[in-house]
C-alpha cells in the first residue's frame, strides 16, 4: 500500500537500494547464532540500516550537510563489508552470500560517491 505522504528523498534510487539492502541484511542475520544477537548481528543490521538513514537525514539540509551524511553512509557501507567478511570467516554465511553482499555494497558506494561528487561540483 502506498502512503499518501511522500518525501523527496524517497525518489532517490540510491535511497531505495539502501532500503532494500537493509532488509536483505535483516533477513540474513536472523540465521546467525544466538550469541551474536547483540554483537555481529546487531552491528551488521545497524550498519546496513544506517546507509538509508543517513541519506534521508542529510537530504533536506544544505549541500554541505548532505555531503557529510553521504560520507557517513559510505562509512556504514564499508562497515557492512567488514561485517560480511566476519560472518563468512565465522561460518555464518558462505562465500557466495558474502560476494552478493559485497556486490550490493559496491553498487551503493559507487552511487553515493557519484552523488557526492555531483553535489560537490554544484557547491563550487
Amino acid at each position: 500500500m502506498k502512503s499518501n505522504y511522500h518525501f523527496k528523498f524517497e525518489d532517490l534510487l540510491v535511497y531505495q537500494k539502501a532500503m532494500d539492502f537493509g532488509e536483505i541484511i535483516d533477513t540474513l542475520v536472523k540465521d546467525f547464532p544466538k550469541h551474536e544477537l547483540y554483537a555481529l548481528s546487531s552491528q551488521f543490521r545497524r550498519a546496513s540500516d544506517s546507509i538509508a538513514l543517513n541519506i534521508a537525514e542529510g537530504y533536506p539540509g544544505s549541500d554541505a550537510q548532505f555531503v557529510k551524511h553521504l560520507n557517513h553512509a559510505i562509512y556504514s557501507a564499508n562497515e557492512c563489508v567488514s561485517c560480511s567478511t566476519k560472518a563468512r570467516r565465522r561460518g555464518y554465511i558462505d562465500f557466495y552470500t558474502d560476494e552478493e553482499n559485497r556486490m550490493l555494497v559496491s553498487e551503493l558506494t559507487k552511487m553515493m560517491s557519484s552523488l557526492r561528487k555531483k553535489i560537490k561540483e554544484r557547491i563550487r
